[in-house]
C-alpha cells in the first residue's frame, strides 16, 4: 500500500505521487498545519474588528483605537529590511519563522491579560504595545517564510500548499462569523480576551510544529557588501523586474484597503453595525475558502497572470460598488455590503496568492530574504501613505475613493503584464 501522505500531497498539488519525495510530502503537511494555525490566529486577533471592539469596551481613548491598524501593518512590514541580513546568515530559515510565531503567541497572551487586568488608557497603551511586539515578531516570520517554503517545497507546488492552508483557516473563522450571526457571540471583554488567548495558543503550537520541518542547511554567507543601507536597497536599483513587481504590488494593495470603505456605504451604524458583523465576517471568509486554493493553483502555473486577473477583478468590483454608492447612496444594507465584501475579498486573495508566489519564484535563494524585506518595506510605506484615503473619504465620501481604487487596481493589473513568467523557468 502506498504512502497516504504522498498520495494526498500529489492530489493537492496535482503531482504524480511517484515523483514526490516522502520528506517533501511531510513538509507539505507541516506547512499546511502551521499556516492554518497562524492564519486562524491572525483572524481571531484582527485589529480592525476584535481589538477595536476590545479597546472600545475597555474605555480606551479613540487615538489608541485608531493606532491599532497602522501599528499592526507598519510593524509587520517596516522592520523586514533590517531583519533580512540576519535571516540571510541563518543556516535554517525555519528557526526565524518558529521564533517569530512563538513571540506572537506570547504577545497575544499579553493582550488578553491586559484586557482582563486593566482599563481605560492603561489597557489601551498596554494592548497597543503588545500589538507592536506581535507585529515585529510577525515581520521576522514573514521575511523568512518564503525561503523556508522554497527550500522545502518544489516550485509549481507551493501555491497549492499555501492556498489550501488559507482556505482551511478561513473555514474555521467562518464558523466564528456564523456564531456571531446567530446572536450567540456577546461583544464583551471576557469572551474577546478568551478568543485572543486561543489565538496565542495557536501561534505557540504552530511554532513547535514548524520546527519539525525538514529543511536542509543552506549558505550562511550573504552577498559581499559594505553593510550600508545603499547595499540593502541595491536590488531595487539594479533589478527592473523587482521594480515592476513592487509597482504592481503597491497599486494592487488597494484590494486590502478597500473593505472599510465598502462597509462605510452601508446604512447601518452604531449597535446595528455590530449586529451585522457576523454576515460580513462570513462573506469575507467564504470568499477566502472558495478562492484561496484556486488562486494558489493558478499561481503555480502563472503568478503573473494571477496578478493581472485579480487586479482586473478588483477594478471591476470597486467600480461597481463606487458607482452604486453614487447612484443609490448605499449598498442596500448588510446583504449588499456582504456581497460587495465577498467579491472584493476574492480579488484580494488573488493578489495575495500571486504576489507571494511571484516573489518566491523570481528570487534566487541567496537573495530571497532581501528581496522579500525590501519589497515589504516599500509596501509598508505605501500602506502608511494609504491612510490619506481615509481623509479623502471624510471629505468626499467613500464612493469616489472606491472609484479611485478601481483606477489604481486597473493600473496594477496593467503593470503586471510586464512581469516575467517565473514559473516557466
Amino acid at each position: 500500500m502506498g504512502d497516504p501522505i504522498k498520495a494526498a500531497f500529489g492530489r493537492i498539488t496535482d503531482s504524480d505521487p511517484a515523483e514526490v519525495k516522502p520528506e517533501e510530502a511531510r513538509n507539505g503537511v507541516i506547512h499546511t498545519v502551521s499556516l492554518v494555525l497562524t492564519k486562524t490566529a491572525d483572524a481571531l486577533i484582527d485589529p480592525k474588528l476584535v481589538l477595536s471592539w476590545l479597546l472600545t469596551a475597555l474605555g480606551a481613548p479613540g487615538a489608541m483605537i485608531g493606532a491599532l491598524v497602522p501599528v499592526r501593518e507598519a510593524g509587520a512590514l517596516l522592520p523586514q529590511l533590517a531583519l533580512a541580513r540576519k535571516v540571510e546568515t541563518s543556516p535554517q530559515r525555519k528557526r526565524f519563522w518558529a521564533v517569530g510565531s512563538a513571540v506572537q503567541g506570547l504577545a497575544a497572551f499579553g493582550i488578553a491579560a491586559s484586557a482582563l487586568l486593566l482599563e481605560g488608557a492603561w489597557a489601551g497603551g498596554a494592548i497597543v504595545l503588545c500589538l507592536a511586539v506581535l507585529a515585529v515578531a510577525r515581520s521576522a516570520a514573514s521575511v523568512s517564510y518564503k525561503d523556508a517554503l522554497a527550500r522545502t517545497i518544489t516550485k509549481r507546488r507551493r501555491g497549492a500548499i499555501t492556498g489550501l492552508a488559507a482556505s482551511v483557516a478561513a473555514g474555521s473563522v467562518f464558523l466564528v462569523g456564523l456564531v456571531m450571526a446567530a446572536g450567540l457571540f456577546e461583544v464583551a471583554v471576557l469572551p474577546l480576551a478568551a478568543i485572543i488567548a486561543v489565538a496565542g495558543g495557536a501561534f505557540l503550537l504552530a511554532s513547535a510544529i514548524f520546527m519539525r520541518l525538514n529543511e536542509t542547511e543552506g549558505n550562511t554567507e550573504p552577498e559581499e557588501d559594505d553593510g550600508s543601507l545603499a547595499a540593502l536597497i541595491e536590488p531595487i536599483r539594479s533589478d527592473a523586474q523587482l521594480r515592476l513587481f513592487v509597482g504592481s504590488r503597491a497599486a494592487l494593495a488597494v484590494t486590502a484597503l478597500a473593505p472599510p470603505f465598502i462597509v462605510m456605504l452601508t446604512a447601518a451604524s452604531g449597535r446595528a453595525a455590530l449586529d451585522q458583523l457576523g454576515p460580513l465576517v462570513m462573506a469575507s471568509t467564504a470568499a477566502s475558502v472558495l478562492a484561496s486554493y484556486v488562486w494558489g493553483r493558478l499561481s503555480d502555473h502563472s503568478s503573473r497572470q494571477t496578478l493581472m486577473a485579480a487586479g482586473a477583478l478588483g477594478a471591476f468590483v470597486f467600480a461597481c460598488v463606487g458607482a452604486a454608492g453614487l447612484i443609490w447612496g448605499g449598498l442596500g444594507g448588510a446583504i449588499g455590503a456582504a456581497a460587495a465584501i465577498f467579491a472584493a475579498q476574492i480579488a484580494y486573495e488573488g493578489v495575495r496568492a500571486g504576489r507571494k508566489l511571484h516573489l518566491t519564484d523570481m528570487a534566487e535563494d541567496a537573495f530571497r530574504a532581501r528581496y522579500t524585506a525590501l519589497s515589504n518595506t516599500l509596501i509598508g510605506i505605501a500602506l502608511l501613505a494609504g491612510g490619506l484615503f481615509g481623509l479623502a473619504a471624510e471629505t468626499f465620501g467613500p464612493s469616489p475613493v472606491l472609484l479611485l481604487f478601481a483606477v489604481i487596481a486597473a493600473l496594477g493589473s496593467v503593470l503586471a503584464t510586464g512581469l516575467d513568467e517565473v514559473q516557466q523557468d
